[in-house]
């Protein structure tokens, strides 16, 4: 996978001839259909880009037992049904694999999506700033408003942040608590109300701070410089949902995935995510079959220090690879360990602060080696946060070290891999392709790309991270959004970003040589991100026996203008030859979801994410 000597050229889909040149290549004579078993599910009249190595094409995809039976022509796969065949008309819409995040802090989004007000997507800080004041009026009393995340000021037409004097007005005595990425926050009188904030409030380290105005009194901006804990603290003490709330939220959370088309994702977990505490609503979607994603999950350490007795604990307790999903292959795994090995050598991406360099933590490489080791020791995959490249280099060296001491272990036996990697050089890429690891990218520079370019400047900017060299190089490579924090959930900003090389702004970041194709694009959001899970084997993309998660697109990626790849959606998702979701002409096919609670939630009113081009029904 991921390779330079696969073929790039997609063939976009032109006509009859071309679909049954591509049928020929599948291994089933023509002759023999009848010896086949009878399809459950046939979607036909569709557009299928099965994204196989020679990026075959066809027009009908037939499913039996929650797995790709074949794709062809319509009269061909017509064929396979009988009377107890679903069969779906496809309306000309193209027809894409599941797409699949590799580094989504899924669990934590679903644990609190009911109860944040979500700004992604929303196009004036003057509507951001209405929906406040609404859901400020209607939030009962000791509950918050909470926007946490998944926007940039760049989005706005107006081109700015708010002020604190804007969120004070807009939720008045509601406590209230706005999050731009992990660089700062606004925190109304309210809410420092409720916190005991004063002029006497000390911030958790020296890494932070609170801005204080002329007098000395804190004026609610909280900022990370670039230490994002002043943040997490905040989080971390505002009222969480009931369990049966959690487990509504993450419910409609995964539904709200569902409709970008998302079948499949890696938990990276995250500070102020215990495991396995802070789990439960996820699992218990999983072990009564009422999932409708497959989930890997990777474990965080939450307190610097003490990474080694939770490692210690986690492994004792939990196997990797054991799947709980009564549903799902593959479908609620514990894989390993990270995002973050050990604190110290972890580095915050906030832009708008001077970088912080692991060299300077002391202790950092004899702990984070002892971690390692343990995961060498038992065989459990692990992943390591490094966004600046002086330190992604000390920690691949380390690997390196490791790898040696036990016999080539690593790069034999194991998968690793750095996420994110923005300012990753050419040398530590080529140490992490001859030790066999990965590179999972995000699109937090869709989100941030503004202030890097205002402090690093434009040169700077043009390969953060360097992704069409990573795969060029043939190491393995996948995408996602880190969401939901640092950057929004919807999968296709990732893909647009790496297409277009833009921000959500607008910005142009990159030239032609770190842009991907749109086809090269997609392969690293679908086949790329399931080696990260070691999964690539049996999803990816709709060859005959891979798992049938697909979806339905409301406009053709491979052809739309490049501005419209930001407003796809799904019409149609399934995972595992099960519809997840549906919408236009679909949507008396949509799964009935159970109300959403809390009444007051901002989920109930608003939804998600806010998109401006909705799908329309053909």
């Amino acid at each position: 996978m991921n390779n330079n000597f696969k073929k790039k050229n997609l063939i976009l889909f032109a006509g009859a001839a071309s679909v049954l040149s591509a049928c020929a290549t599948q291994s089933t004579p023509q002759g023999s259909y009848n010896t086949l078993q009878s399809a459950d599910m046939i979607v036909t009249n569709a557009k299928v880009a099965v994204m196989d190595d020679k990026r075959t094409t066809a027009e009908a995809i037939a499913v039996k037992d929650g797995k790709v039976l074949r794709t062809g022509s319509a009269a061909e796969i017509l064929r396979l049904r009988d009377a107890h065949t679903q069969v779906i008309d496809g309306h000309g819409r193209t027809l894409i694999p599941g797409l699949n995040d590799s580094h989504l802090h899924i669990t934590r989004g679903g644990r609190f999506y009911n109860s944040e007000l979500r700004w992604d997507g929303v196009t004036s800080l003057k509507e951001a700033l209405r929906m406040l004041k609404e859901q400020a009026e209607r939030t009962p009393k000791g509950q918050w408003v909470r926007v946490i995340g998944g926007w940039s000021p760049y989005q706005f037409e107006e081109k700015r942040m708010p002020t604190i004097e804007e969120i004070n007005e807009a939720t008045g005595d509601t406590p209230a608590f706005v999050l731009y990425l992990y660089s700062r926050g606004w925190l109304n009188k309210a809410g420092m109300k409720a916190l005991n904030i004063d002029r006497n409030t000390q911030p958790p380290n020296n890494d932070s701070r609170y801005e204080k105005d002329a007098n000395g009194d804190p004026t609610g901006v909280l900022l990370a410089e670039p230490n994002a804990m002043i943040l997490y603290q905040v989080i971390g003490k505002m009222p969480q949902l009931s369990e049966e709330e959690m487990i509504n939220s993450t419910k409609h959370f995964h539904h709200e995935l569902n409709r970008f088309g998302l079948t499949s994702a890696i938990d990276a977990g995250g500070g102020g995510h215990t495991f396995p505490d802070d789990y439960e609503a996820s699992k218990a979607l999983a072990t009564s079959g009422d999932s409708s994603l497959r989930i890997s999950y990777y474990l965080f350490p939450q307190k610097a220090g003490e990474e080694k007795q939770a490692f210690e604990k986690w492994m004792v307790n939990n196997k990797a690879s054991v799947n709980e999903d009564i549903a799902h292959d593959h479908g609620y795994e514990l894989k390993g360990g990270g995002e973050y090995m050990t604190w110290a050598a972890g580095d915050f991406e906030n832009f708008l602060a001077d970088k912080p360099l692991i060299k300077d933590n002391k202790g950092w490489r004899e702990a984070t080696k002892e971690i390692i080791q343990m995961h060498v020791d038992k065989g459990w995959p692990f992943r390591q946060h490094s966004t600046y490249g002086e330190n992604t280099k000390l920690i691949v060296d380390l690997v390196d070290e490791i790898d040696r001491e036990n016999n080539g272990k690593i790069k034999n036996e194991m998968r690793w891999a750095i996420d994110h990697g923005e300012t990753i050089t050419d040398d530590t890429l080529r140490e992490i392709k001859r030790l066999n690891g990965g590179v999972s990218v995000q699109d937090r520079m869709a989100y941030a790309g503004e202030y890097f370019v205002e402090r690093y400047g434009a040169q700077a900017a043009k390969t953060t991270p360097p992704f069409k060299k990573i795969y060029d190089m043939g190491i393995p490579l996948g995408s996602g959004t880190d969401g939901t924090r640092v950057a929004s959930y919807n999968p296709w900003i990732s893909l647009y970003w790496m297409t277009t090389g833009k921000t959500v702004g607008g910005m142009k970041l990159y030239d032609k040589d770190n842009l991907l194709d749109r086809d090269d694009a997609l392969e690293v959001y679908t086949s790329g991100s399931a080696w990260f899970s070691n999964e690539e084997d049996v999803k990816g993309s709709l060859e005959p026996g891979k798992y049938a998660d697909f979806v339905l697109l409301s406009d053709d990626y491979f052809t739309v203008p490049e501005e419209k790849i930001k407003g796809i959606e799904s019409v149609l998702t399934v995972v595992g030859g099960k519809i997840a979701y549906g919408a236009g002409e679909y949507n008396k096919l949509d799964p009935q979801l159970p109300a959403v609670i809390p009444s007051w939630s901002p989920v109930k009113y608003y939804g998600g994410y806010h998109n401006a081009q909705k799908p329309v029904a053909k």
